[in-house]
Formats: structure tokens, C-alpha cells, sequence
């Protein structure tokens, strides 16, 4: 008779109960999406948490079948379970296809004030990212925390479209496009320097509506001091209150997106992960270029401890997404992203 496998040690069962935890995150995280910020939300912040919480219950899946032990079925039950979620955070290749004639390029780069401050200790890095985006060449490229003094330096786009905020309007977004644009707005935030704006452009029988949408940024920083301060209380309140903003934000957005029946794109800086409330809110039914056909993490957050994708490129259900790049240029506390897109099927 097969010997009967041993019960767990008194450290498997540790290991375990810690397990177990953590798979009742990963399962919480799933509704985390529904969870308006506005009703709940501490919720919202432990979205932030959620590849966290995809990456330790995949160590424990490996863990325990390396002990050859049935426990493994708890984190790959909850893992499958949350199929989308896992893809959304990694990527094992990029599916590219071929672009149509028709096809379109588009970039967005939250470029940090082009280091105005010297965050970046780092000569020249405002031209670096004008030769960044020289070289690639997107057909339309949206900035996020732009400021006013490297206008000039895109001129070799022939339309634009730049909105400056605050109490010199100096900084604020911009859009550069090889497209004539027929018609922007800006939703105009209140009570903060971050916006959404939009262009109109035709492209060959299509009226596309571009969005660059910067929504109400976290502050944090990435620094290990940030989080061991004694007043962790008032920086999840702080958050708190963020997710709250950004979710007034969203619904804003949404209102402008209903009223446009053109095509549309949206690219930006969401200040939000793909597990959140207020990604799924933009999101809809629109394709997330990244998902369809990026390659690894996708992250765009220059983050120390985990990779945090907060920079996004959406399009309607009707485009194809030819390519998708994530670059690895730290010109910015930001990485800049580009996706090619087919407009037609």
C-alpha cells in the first residue's frame, strides 16, 4: 500500500494561513473595479495593491508544487478565477499585426515639466525627449504636465493643440498631430492643474475624436520615507480623497464622451491602475492597446517596488491594434508608451 503523504509541518501550515490571506485579497480585488471610490473609498486605494497581490499567490503557487503538495490548487483556483486581471497585468508576447493603409500612430508621454526642476539629475533630458519623439515620429503624440517653454521644440508638427493651467499658464497638456484638427475642446477640472482635452482629425473617411485625459495625481512618492512615516493614516486619507477626485473626473469625461459620436481614442496619464473603478469607467467597451498586444508588465510608473501601469491607450471596439510599445527612456518619473492602430477592419 502507497504510504500516505504527510500532513503539513508546523511551517507549511504557517505558510498557509498566509496563503490563504492573501488568495481572499486577490478574490476581494476582483470586485475592487465596482467599488465606487466616492462610497468606498479605502477600497480604492488597495486597488493600487493588486499585482501585489497577483505576484505573492503566484510565488505560493510554485511553492507549493515544488513540495509537490494540493494546496497549490487554492492560489491557481483563484488566479484562473481572475484570468483578465493576470493578463492585464503581464503580457508573455505581443500579438502585432500588419497595419492597414489606413493606420495611425499615436504615443502619450507624461513628460514631468521636461525636468525643469532637475528631478532627473541629468543633463539635457529636456531635448532627449524632443529627439525621443523626433526619432518615433508618432503621427499623434499627447504630453501630460507640459510646459510652455518646449512648445517651439515641436514645431515640426503642423497643428496643436496646448492647454496651460494655473497661476502663470505655463504648464499644463498638449496634443501635436501630422493631422489638420477641425475641432478641441478642454473639460476644464476644477480646482486642480490636471485636464482633459481633445482634438477632432479626419483621417481618410473617419472623424476621429483624440482625448489626452490627465486625471488628479496621487503625489506619491516612490521613495521607501513615504511609507514609513507616522502619519500613514493621513496619507491614506489623502488617497482617499484622490480616488474620490479622479472618480468626479471620470464622470465628467464620460459625459463629454457620450455627447461625441466619432471614433475615438483616448490616451493619458490616469493616475489609476487597470484594476480600478476609475479605469473601468473610461475603459467601457473600448480596447486597452496594451492588453491587445503588448509584452510584459506594460509598466509606465518609474516605481521601485512593483510595476504599476497607470498610463493608457484606449480605442473604440472597431479599430485594430497593430502594435503596442512600452519604452524604457527614463527621461521622466513616467514611461512613454506608443501604439499603432488600424482604422479599419
Amino acid at each position: 500500500m502507497a504510504e500516505k503523504k504527510k500532513r503539513l509541518g508546523f511551517f507549511d501550515r504557517i505558510v498557509f494561513f498566509f496563503n490563504s490571506v492573501f488568495a481572499a485579497l486577490l478574490l476581494l480585488s476582483y470586485i475592487l473595479p465596482y467599488a465606487v471610490p466616492k462610497s468606498f473609498p479605502i477600497l480604492s486605494v488597495l486597488s493600487l495593491l493588486v499585482p501585489v497581490f497577483i505576484i505573492i499567490n503566484f510565488i505560493f503557487l510554485i511553492y507549493w508544487i515544488l513540495n509537490v503538495r494540493k494546496q497549490f490548487l487554492l492560489s491557481l483556483l483563484v488566479l484562473i478565477l481572475g484570468y483578465s486581471h493576470v493578463t492585464s497585468l503581464y503580457k508573455f508576447s505581443g500579438n502585432t499585426t500588419e497595419p492597414s493603409q489606413n493606420a495611425i500612430s499615436v504615443m502619450s508621454y507624461n513628460v514631468r515639466l521636461f525636468n525643469i526642476y532637475k528631478w532627473l539629475k541629468e543633463d539635457a533630458v529636456d531635448q532627449k525627449i524632443v529627439d525621443l519623439v523626433h526619432t518615433e515620429a508618432p503621427d499623434i503624440i499627447a504630453f501630460q504636465e507640459f510646459h510652455k517653454k518646449q512648445e517651439a521644440a515641436f514645431s515640426f508638427y503642423p497643428y496643436k493643440y496646448v492647454v496651460l493651467k494655473g497661476r502663470n499658464k505655463k504648464t499644463g497638456q498638449a496634443i501635436f498631430s501630422k493631422f489638420p484638427i477641425i475641432h478641441k475642446g478642454s473639460l476644464q477640472f476644477s480646482k486642480t492643474p490636471n485636464n482633459a482635452i481633445y482634438i477632432d482629425i479626419v483621417q481618410q473617411n473617419d472623424t476621429i475624436r483624440v482625448y489626452n485625459l490627465h486625471l488628479e495625481s496621487l503625489r506619491i512618492n516612490p521613495k521607501e520615507e513615504e511609507f514609513s512615516q507616522e502619519n500613514s493614516e493621513r496619507l491614506l486619507k489623502r488617497m482617499a480623497n484622490t480616488f474620490k477626485m479622479q472618480q468626479s473626473q471620470a464622470e465628467l469625461f464620460e459625459l463629454n464622451r457620450k455627447n461625441c459620436n466619432y471614433k475615438k481614442i483616448i490616451l493619458g496619464d490616469f493616475n489609476n491602475t487597470q484594476f480600478s473603478n476609475v479605469y473601468k469607467t473610461i475603459k467601457g467597451n473600448m480596447k486597452d492597446a496594451f492588453v491587445e498586444a503588448g509584452k510584459g508588465f506594460g509598466k509606465t510608473l518609474d516605481f521601485s517596488y512593483f510595476p504599476m501601469r497607470i498610463d493608457f491607450i484606449l480605442t473604440d471596439e472597431t479599430f485594430i491594434i497593430n502594435e503596442f510599445k512600452t519604452f524604457s527612456e527614463h527621461y521622466s518619473d513616467h514611461f512613454a508608451i506608443k501604439s499603432v492602430i488600424s482604422l479599419d477592419n
